[in-house]
């Protein structure tokens, strides 16, 4: 074991499925070291995926997961895994078998979750990425939380071969960065290296903003003043006309009846330990109505046709990452509930268009971080790294 994760005092890398590869002599990443979410294959070893009996029930891999293997042979050099929440069905980053990665940027609150470890990691200066994976928000939120920056990218983009999966048609593999600069240049390695077409224009999403109060959108305005200054005066719009909460809603039947049918049959043969939170997650996906789903569906394809409209022509849309700055850590299960279907809210648009989203570090609430998001059209993933590495 590396002196980087046997000195680790944020518990953010994992002790019990320690991993560690160099990378290449040469590459376009050459001299950096990265982080990788303990769900992504590593040829010989275990994936934990937050859960004691998933790593109890699993073989090892026969091989290496294709996107940690690109950032090899891009000459990164791999230092360990990093912790997750438990079947990465969570936003909080509070694993009850493994316990809560350290925000160093935020001290006594959550680090976020799914991909807890990755952002505790890049937030603490243990690496220099991390890779982590965004269904629900699971990069995004960690990013806003830690004050850091992350990329959920377009759906389908960037390989999830070897990665174990939650909602597959919502499952992204995503990364972090402690500056703009450096998520833009694994991006290249990543998304093939192709240079962006040039934003056109901004929105602001009104309802968003409305919807998380005038001292987050307070914070946030000199950081959207900045993207102002860069691509024009933002245009006003609504993105949710029936409400961001109904679109919460879709989004959580269809990552409930993936996630069942992803391990439904596991949860019952091995009946496993879960922790709060994803048992009761998991119990109402056992119980989810198969009725509700084919709506589901429909209602996301209509969701995403008016996201692809909305974004046409080089559009760029504005958002608060999340409502709020990191919750407390070890909150009630009721406030950290209502926090995570709050959070939703904000995180499902790019989720149900399958769209590219970056969270960038540019504000603070009452001495904490708090991030602003970008959403693009999909495929525009490039354009949206280089716009944010032009945000000084």
């Amino acid at each position: 074991m590396n002196e980087i994760v046997a000195n680790d005092r944020l518990g953010a890398f994992c002790r019990h499925t320690h991993a560690e590869m160099k990378g290449a002599p040469g590459g376009p990443l050459v001299g950096l070291t990265f982080g990788v979410k303990d769900i992504y294959d590593i040829a010989g070893h275990r994936n934990g995926f937050g859960s004691p009996d998933w790593l109890r029930t699993h073989d090892a891999a026969t091989r290496t997961a294709p996107v940690v293997q690109s950032l090899l042979d891009a000459g990164a050099d791999m230092v360990g895994k990093t912790h997750t929440d438990e079947i990465t069905w969570s936003l909080n980053g509070e694993n009850a078998h493994y316990g809560t990665p350290v925000n160093v940027n935020a001290p006594g609150r959550i680090p976020g979750g799914s991909s807890s470890g990755s952002a505790a990691a890049v937030a603490g200066g243990l690496c220099d990425f991390a890779l982590g994976s965004d269904t629900g928000g699971s990069v995004r939120a960690p990013a806003s939380f830690c004050g850091i920056f992350g990329i959920r990218p377009t759906h389908g983009r960037v390989s999830l071969a070897g990665a174990c999966p939650l909602a597959p048609s919502f499952d992204t593999c995503g990364w972090f960065a402690r500056s703009a600069e450096l998520l833009e240049r694994v991006g290249r390695v990543l998304l093939g290296g192709k240079k962006g077409e040039a934003p056109r224009r901004l929105l602001l999403a009104e309802d968003a903003f409305g919807l998380a109060g005038e001292a987050v959108a307070g914070a946030l305005a000199p950081a959207v003043a900045r993207v102002s200054a860069l691509l024009g005066k933002p245009e006003r719009v609504t993105v949710a006309a029936d409400g961001l909460s109904q679109w919460h809603q879709v989004f959580r039947v269809l990552q409930a009846a993936e996630a069942w049918a992803q391990h439904g049959e596991w949860v019952r043969r091995v009946k496993p330990s879960l922790g709060p939170g994803i048992k009761q997650r998991a119990q109402w996906a056992a119980d989810l109505d198969p009725a509700l789903v084919d709506p589901a569906r429909k209602r996301r394809e209509e969701i995403a046709h008016h996201m692809d409209g909305l974004l046409a022509g080089g559009a760029v849309l504005a958002l608060p990452t999340v409502p709020g700055i990191a919750p407390i850590r070890n909150a009630l299960p009721a406030e950290t509930e209502d926090f995570r279907a709050r959070a939703l809210a904000f995180l499902c648009p790019a989720g149900l268009a399958r769209l590219p989203q970056v969270s960038l570090p540019l504000a603070t609430l009452d001495g904490c971080p708090l991030g602003l998001s970008l959403v693009a059209a999909r495929g525009a993933d490039a354009m949206l790294l280089e716009l944010a590495t032009k945000l000084k």
